[in-house]
């Protein structure tokens, strides 16, 4: 099956199509980096992390950027507040963002380009719209025109006129239309900024990632993907900027996630019921967060308690008890199972309708579904009298493609590896036998501490993860 995803701009699925057969080409919107990222921002780290890994799954060379806005006002006004550099400011929160994405499982972008160090691409591509028509100076800042750009509204389904109704010009801004948004903004005495045809200044938001994109991607590219509130105006506007520069369609499909909520409502900086990525991660397992991210479709809206994450936690600890069952069985058995084709075909339906929910605009929520079905099968079949190593090695090899699918470790990192488990078990057997019982007590408080529980069978001592 081919992969469809739901195009924004069109509200419609659509058969993806890359540019460049076997290639795609994907910008994802990253943070302003001025403190540590809440859920909220998690989200679409993991929710795009795991469209590309299915991607690459399908066979796909993906080219991923994911930038960081390192200068901004709310950049500035943390650095003043302080009192450091706003260069020490952003290194350290980029530092911290991809410390915890990373610990959710999230793989390294192709490039994470900083604004920073695209700006001469930035103030050449500023330029080029001035020339054309779509931009003009004023007093040190440099503005854009949207009623000079025919379409603009397209992708937030929203008229000019509407948009107009709602635009207003601040105080200080030397706009013409209430419309027209900022390209450059003119130094304030004591900010940080940079020399251009119009004066000291910095860019504005929104040219940023259109100049980012050209620059690591090409005029016009494959899939962009953020957050729901960055339709409009971020998106609105970077469609706008770079259609009218480059005279092409900037991207194919447009991919937003939904917001997350805390308790029923949603989550806010203003309300105070926000929750910081690094704080969840120092409570929970990782692979908990993002199994809990991915139980939703990334297009609905995900609600945050300590109940869901909690039911999250018991129903991946049931799929990776069930894959260490597996491991336990698959010493003990034979290759004579005559039911041998029966569970191949079975175990290969489930894989099929695994990817198409994942083919269906990457519906995480029904693959999951899929997921504990190949897991219930599998405790059917170690409940049987007689079991097969390739059988057992098809359910494993399966239920750790599903997981690495969605992004999910088999192991959390603060856990003992199950080698590491066997070893200290057979150190302890050994110590009984020696009768150096300390050593035994020690080894076993140590396996009660990981949550490890032993259980003595007829065949020895077998262990699970409590």
């Amino acid at each position: 099956m081919v992969v469809s995803i739901y195009n924004t701009l069109t509200r419609e699925k659509e058969e993806f199509r890359p540019i460049e057969e076997g290639k795609v080409r994907m910008y994802v919107c990253g943070p302003t980096v001025y403190n540590y990222i809440h859920i909220g921002n998690a989200r679409p780290a993991v929710v795009f992390d795991t469209v590309r890994r299915y991607l690459e799954y399908k066979g796909y060379d993906v080219n991923y950027v994911l930038n960081f806005t390192d200068v901004d006002d709310k950049i500035i006004n943390r650095a003043n507040e302080l009192g450091e550099d706003v260069f020490a400011v952003s290194d350290r929160y980029i530092d911290a963002y991809l410390e915890d994405v990373s610990k959710l499982g999230v793989k390294k972008a192709t490039h994470n380009p900083r604004v920073t160090n695209t700006m001469q691409e930035i103030i050449a591509f500023i330029g080029s719209l001035i020339e054309k028509g779509y931009a003009y100076e004023a007093g040190g800042d440099v503005y854009f025109k949207p009623r000079a750009f025919e379409g603009y509204g397209k992708l937030s389904h929203q008229s000019i006129d509407e948009l107009r109704s709602g635009a207003r010009i601040q105080i200080g801004e030397k706009k013409e239309d209430p419309l027209d948004f900022a390209l450059w903004k003119g130094a304030k005495e004591g900010e940080i900024s940079w020399d251009s045809p119009w004066g000291k200044g910095r860019p504005g938001w929104h040219i940023e990632c259109s100049a980012m994109a050209k620059k690591y991607l090409g005029e016009t590219i494959d899939i962009h993907a953020g957050g729901q509130d960055l339709t409009f105006p971020h998106h609105e506007n970077e469609i706008a900027q770079s259609e009218a520069n480059n005279g092409k369609t900037f991207a194919n499909y447009w991919m937003h996630n939904g917001y997350i909520n805390i308790n029923n409502e949603k989550m806010s900086k203003s309300l105070g019921n926000f929750v910081l990525t690094r704080e969840l991660l120092e409570q929970h397992d990782p692979n908990v967060i993002r199994f809990f991210m991915l139980s939703v479709h990334y297009r609905n809206p995900i609600n945050f308690s300590e109940d869901l994450l909690e039911s999250a936690k018991n129903s991946l600890d049931r799929v990776i008890t069930a894959y260490q069952n597996l491991g336990h069985r698959k010493s003990s058995s034979t290759n004579l199972d005559k039911d041998q084709h029966h569970w191949t075909e079975k175990i290969n339906i489930l894989k099929q309708r695994f990817e198409a929910e994942m083919d269906d605009d990457f519906n995480t929520a029904n693959a999951i579904s899929v997921l504990f079905d190949l897991t219930k099968e599998a405790n059917v079949y170690l409940n049987g009298t007689h079991t097969s190593e390739s059988i057992i090695a098809l359910f494993q090899e399966t239920m750790k493609s599903f997981l690495e699918i969605l992004g999910v470790n088999l192991q959390s990192e603060k856990e003992l590896l199950d080698e590491e488990i066997e070893s200290l078990i057979e150190e302890r057997n050994e110590a009984r036998k020696s009768r150096n019982f300390t050593r035994a007590d020690e080894i076993r408080d140590l396996l009660k501490e990981k949550n490890i529980i032993l259980e003595d069978t007829a065949q020895g001592v077998r262990w699970k993860r409590g």
